[in-house]
């Protein structure tokens, strides 16, 4: 077996081990399916040798019957980086208590300030604390608390917390900041550089145009209205201001796309890597963005790669390195979940859509042949996932999609430079703002027309339709590769 077929089976049977224990199977369990694979592969290879049974590549058998073996340590992974998350938490639950912590996160501001708290000795772990608007808080600050701590409910949201090792959360406790200045310097001055340019955007554009280009940007969404965030919900464009994978999956290849009429293949995915760089800068490098960012360059570098080994390779050692770092996240981040789906989605069932509907290999005005497909077979990927987690999904938000994804990427760098600008001279900024105004008037148009066009919705999705569901997408993934010269890492 070569190399990376190796390093392919071992790091996807590592996966499982994690998967079947995150269902909470026993290790008998998982010892006995591991081993239970492992006996059919062997018994595959005696029964090609005597003949009675046709295979193709035996010796390959042996070499996943030993790999199987990994299943077994994927789950004694994630029971012991569970057991170890658990040891390191100290905390009283359900009784008034004093205790100070670090604010330990970018606090999430709106009706009420939200904060993440890296609690200080004698306690230890973090929590999640709401708080009201003033006084405001920022990163780094050290707090002294006094209230009630209470585990996470519903059950479902306490295994999301428990992901970013946040196991208990206060409602409105009495706080007396001590001191400031406390984090990471770096970290510090980037979030501190995020929120004047936010600072920026308001100056020069209507608040409703600045919170929606500082949605796209960097990931602010503490000034949407409430009905707002419904239309952007019912028109499947929320991910553009999420900040996830999905989101930067997307405008990755549109900026990719946009570069292709100024520089060489080669130089635009340089340039592409760099501005997924800067925006992980410019948002404080969190966790979630970052592994993000990781997303956005695997499909910039399933369009650079020929072979189907490469690029398997790419997404299975990527989703290896993440739950390494932390597994939980496997079952109960949905934005992980989210964004290997929706990257599979564009890499596999992209190229098949292409070849079903006979579309030209050039990619059209700015791109919109390639935006057409990452916002179709991307939506498709997920469209379970989303009616399952957020209770909706329309074929609409299809249109809506190829529609505004055509205008993010100039509104994008328009936004930036808007930014930018901001710090240096009112008048320059005022006048950049005006043209990317009309950007965002045309976006805001897009995703209250069709948050507003409730029709074709589904709202619930049984297991049975869903199983069925992608049956079919691989089946069409499949026939179609089957059919002619497909080349399922073409994007």
């Amino acid at each position: 077996m070569r190399i990376y077929d190796i390093v392919f089976y071992g790091a996807g049977f590592f996966l499982v081990g994690v998967f079947f224990r995150s269902l909470r199977l026993n290790f008998l369990t998982i010892i006995f399916i591991a081993a239970l694979f492992a006996v059919f592969l062997i018994l595959l290879v005696y029964l090609k040798k005597s003949g009675s049974f046709k295979a193709t590549a035996p010796d390959n058998f042996f070499w996943l019957a030993g790999l199987a073996s990994l299943i077994v340590f994927g789950g004694a992974y994630f029971a012991w980086y569970e057991w170890r998350q658990i040891k390191n938490v100290n905390m009283v639950f359900d009784a008034p208590i004093n205790f100070s912590g670090i604010v330990a996160g970018d606090p999430e501001r709106g009706n009420a300030q939200r904060l993440i708290i890296k609690v200080q000795p004698p306690y230890s772990g973090r929590l999640f604390i709401n708080m009201k608007p003033h006084p405001v808080f920022q990163y780094g600050d050290l707090i002294n608390f006094k209230g009630v701590i209470k585990k996470p409910e519903p059950a479902s949201y306490a295994r999301y917390l428990v992901k970013d090792r946040i196991f208990g959360a206060v409602n409105f406790p009495e706080a007396e900041l001590i001191s400031g200045d406390n984090g990471w310097l770096i970290k510090a001055v980037l979030l501190k550089f995020k929120e004047e340019m936010i600072s920026n955007f308001q100056k020069i554009l209507p608040p409703e145009k600045a919170a929606f280009l500082g949605g796209i940007t960097l990931g602010e969404r503490a000034e949407f209205s409430k009905e707002f965030k419904e239309a952007m919900s019912a028109s499947g464009t929320t991910h553009l201001v999420a900040l996830s994978g999905y989101n930067i999956a997307i405008l990755s290849v549109a900026v990719f796309n946009i570069f292709n009429f100024l520089f060489s293949r080669r130089l635009r995915f340089y340039l592409t890597t760099v501005l997924i760089v800067s925006f992980v800068a410019m948002t404080g490098a969190e966790a979630s963005v970052v592994r993000a960012a990781i997303m956005g360059f695997i499909l910039m570098l399933a369009s650079r790669v020929n072979r189907l080994y490469s690029l398997r390779n790419a997404i299975v050692v990527a989703a290896f390195l993440m739950i390494i770092l932390n597994p939980l996240i496997l079952m109960f981040d949905i934005g992980f979940q989210l964004s290997f789906l929706a990257l599979l989605g564009i890499v596999c069932l992209g190229p098949a859509i292409r070849k079903f509907f006979r579309l030209r290999e050039e990619e059209g005005f700015l791109g919109w042949r390639e935006n057409f497909l990452a916002a179709t077979s991307a939506q498709l990927a997920v469209a379970p996932f989303l009616i399952i987690n957020f209770g909706q999904f329309s074929p609409l938000s299809l249109l809506a999609n190829v529609l505004i994804l055509e205008a993010i990427p100039p509104t994008m760098f328009l936004g930036f430079l808007v930014g930018f600008l901001g710090f240096l001279s009112y008048y320059f900024s005022l006048i950049v703002g005006w043209l990317v105004g009309l950007f965002l008037a045309y976006e805001l148009f897009i995703i209250n027309l069709f948050g507003a066009t409730r029709v074709l919705e589904i709202h619930s999705a049984g297991l049975i339709s869903v199983v069925g569901y992608y049956i079919f997408l691989i089946g069409f993934v499949l026939y179609n590769k089957n059919t002619g010269s497909f080349k399922a890492t073409e994007v």
